[in-house]
């Protein structure tokens, strides 16, 4: 992958990290959602969090790694994404727009893994 391409995987995980914290002030607080937001909240920063780590990354083994990390990240993302109790059709679809994203994000990464290995 060339730089043009990790930075605009640096702005899109970031984005993303952003839309969930959006998303999440305005669903329901019931008791399982404010635990799987809390979740959500962490991993979906973590994702853009490793991302930028494997780009400053000091070996190549540490690259692997880190984008592994994001990999996983976004798949716990997906699955709090599924969990969440949402209130109408707009907050549904934004929720499938971004399980949508973190789908997306895990072929990404699963890619450059198999391409670094």
């Amino acid at each position: 992958m060339d730089s043009s391409n990790y930075e605009s995987l640096d702005e899109r995980t970031f984005k993303f990290a952003q839309r969930i914290r959006s998303f999440v002030k305005r669903l329901p607080r019931t008791i399982a959602n404010i635990e799987d937001i809390r979740q959500l909240v962490r991993s979906s920063g973590s994702i853009a969090a490793n991302y930028i780590e494997a780009n400053e990354s000091l070996s190549k083994k540490d690259f692997v790694m880190r984008i592994k990390i994001s990999r996983k990240e976004s798949k716990e993302s997906r699955l709090w994404l599924k969990l969440l109790e949402v209130a109408d059709k707009d907050q549904e679809d934004e929720r499938l727009s971004l399980i949508q994203e973190s789908s997306e994000f895990i072929k990404i990464f699963s890619s450059i893994v198999s391409k670094s290995s």
